[in-house]
């Protein structure tokens, strides 16, 4: 179980390594088709679904305040930041498209796991990914026509179609499981933690893979955009939540789930609609690897400065 431990732990160093091993030897990873992103992502939100229970649904109810909190800073700041930082840096049509396609998309699956290391409030934390999860159907398309219906035509409807096939119906078919086979799922839980760092580092090997070439050449500006969108990301959140008068452990949840995004799904989309800028995919994947390695170091932060 240690090793499951490390991995969890961990998950920044393993994405990091495997960037740099996609990177500079494509080979690699880029054996693996980009069509398999897909299944992966459905696999990562089907442990997701394995993992919520009756209790994480409740809680929207029973702190309905700290949860509309929580969404509406992670459907404002990010997509603001992001086209705000388009702007500023006159990123070119293709990048700003990845860049606010993270912006606008729910918190990262990696956020709860962060928010544990962090001290911060773990069930106000997976309350909120499941409720951003949930609504990103609908506003994840809705705001990325938009911040970018002006530079590239958006396809809400199949936009929404892919976030239901690709994010809700694995975790439906994961709630059911958790439903019908108790002892089975019970078996699995301790496991997913880091068989989805696993499968996470791995979608990162094959975006990058792809893209090495594109990365290599003109790869510093998107890196310094997306390391900004992040921080901001973070440290917006955190002051939020203690402009409002929120417990720290509330503002550090709120903090990481702001701050971490579900990348691989922005690089997801923009491959299935937006193939005719490829670039689009690249601050997905640099902000997959970056903000696992600001989490762990964000969570060292927090725990360090709380007082439990």
């Amino acid at each position: 179980m240690k090793i499951i431990k490390y991995i969890s732990e961990y998950i920044g160093v393993l994405v990091l390594l495997v960037a740099c091993v996609a990177l500079f030897v494509p080979a690699s990873f880029a054996w693996i088709d980009a069509w398999y992103i897909n299944p992966m992502l459905g696999v990562i939100m089907f442990g997701m679904g394995l993992t919520l229970s009756p209790s994480d649904f409740r809680i929207v109810l029973s702190r309905p305040k700290d949860i509309l909190i929580g969404c509406l800073a992670q459907f404002t700041v990010m997509p603001l930041l992001a086209w705000v930082l388009a702007w500023v840096f006159a990123l070119p049509k293709e990048l700003a498209l990845g860049v606010i396609l993270v912006g606008c998309c729910p918190g990262g699956t990696a956020s709860n796991v962060i928010t544990y290391l962090a001290k911060g409030d773990l069930a106000l934390s997976v309350g909120m990914t499941a409720t951003s999860t949930l609504l990103a159907p609908i506003l994840t398309p809705l705001l990325v026509w938009l911040m970018a219906g002006t530079m590239v035509e958006v396809d809400t409807i199949g936009m929404l179609l892919s976030i239901v096939y690709v994010v809700i119906a694995p975790i439906v078919v994961g709630l059911l499981c958790q439903r019908f086979l108790p002892r089975i799922t019970a078996s699995l839980v301790p496991y997913l933690p880091a068989f989805s760092s696993v499968v996470i580092a791995i979608v990162v090997g094959i975006i990058v893979a792809h893209n090495a070439d594109r990365l290599l050449v003109g790869g510093l500006l998107v890196i310094v955009v997306v390391m900004i969108h992040n921080v901001l990301g973070l440290t917006t959140g955190f002051l939020i939540g203690r402009a409002l008068h929120l417990p720290k452990h509330k503002s550090v949840a709120i903090s990481i789930e702001v701050g971490m995004q579900n990348s691989g799904l922005a690089s997801s989309l923009a491959t299935l609609h937006f193939a005719a800028f490829p670039l689009a995919t690249i601050p997905g994947a640099i902000f997959s690897v970056w903000h696992n390695i600001s989490g762990a170091l964000v969570a060292r932060m927090y725990a360090k400065s709380s007082p439990n």
